[in-house]
């Protein structure tokens, strides 16, 4: 199984792996600093080149994770070459803007998600970013323009707290006996993963001061305080049937 670097360095955007399979225009590697598709954030791109021949190199155009982490490949420049083959040691560079971004977005919507539920009962039921803008479904009625504009004011008076984002893992048993599910959305997770990746943001403050404001199973990249999301629009809803409803929100450096 890959080991994935940005579980432990989620600013880690250098690393060298050494090639394990080849196939097609697909490789595994031993390790890896780029993030797969997965829980609503889309993967990393970069490039591979060859220690031993730096001239050889390789565009990452997708990352997906099955029964181990899979790189799409396409050669750069004029040397259409094969892929590395098994043994090849390659340096990996994540493109920094791309991981940036989904890093903001994600951490935002750890934001958003907390306060959702404080404010108005409303469990998130689903969330989808990009390098541009994101949405996040929830389980409630119908949220009005009021309810906008108080989200939004919110959010970035959380985001001007700078809060810390810390991570570290847990075992799963242990998680769900002691943690709560609502905030955690451990149920939300496959039935094989016994380990898992605790992300917190800062302190609650008033009557909970010490405890985090959010808690949460995720195993996305993520910003390092919330100061560095910066300012967040939200800019508008929509209704996704029986009582679900859509926040979608953007950057203010997006709009």
């Amino acid at each position: 199984m890959t080991e994935q670097l940005h579980l432990d360095d989620d600013s880690l955007l250098d690393f060298q792996a050494t090639v394990e399979r080849a196939l097609n225009d697909r490789v595994v590697l031993d390790r890896t600093g780029f993030y797969p598709t997965g829980g609503g954030q889309p993967h990393d791109t970069g490039t591979l080149r060859a220690v031993d021949d730096p001239d050889r190199r390789w565009r990452v155009v997708d990352v997906e994770k099955t029964d181990t982490v899979y790189h799409t490949l396409e050669p750069v420049g004029t040397d259409e070459s094969a892929l590395p083959s098994p043994g090849t040691v390659v340096a990996g560079e994540v493109d920094s803007d791309r991981r940036s971004a989904h890093a903001r977005y994600h951490t935002a919507q750890h934001l958003l998600s907390a306060l959702l539920l404080d404010a108005f009962d409303a469990r998130t039921t689903g969330n989808q970013l990009y390098a541009t803008h994101a949405h996040l479904d929830a389980a409630y009625d119908r949220f009005d323009d009021e309810d906008l504009g108080r989200i939004e004011d919110r959010l970035n008076e959380l985001v001007d707290d700078d809060r810390p984002v810390n991570s570290y893992t847990m075992d799963r048993a242990a998680a769900e006996e002691s943690l709560d599910t609502d905030r955690t959305r451990i149920d939300l997770l496959p039935d094989p993963i016994t380990e898992l990746r605790i992300v917190e943001i800062g302190d609650a403050g008033g009557d909970s001061a010490g405890e985090p404001y959010d808690r949460t199973a995720c195993a996305g990249t993520h910003v390092g305080s919330t100061g560095d999301i910066g300012e967040v629009v939200v800019t508008g809803r929509e209704t996704k049937g029986s009582d679900e409803e859509r926040i979608r929100f953007v950057l203010a450096d997006h709009v």
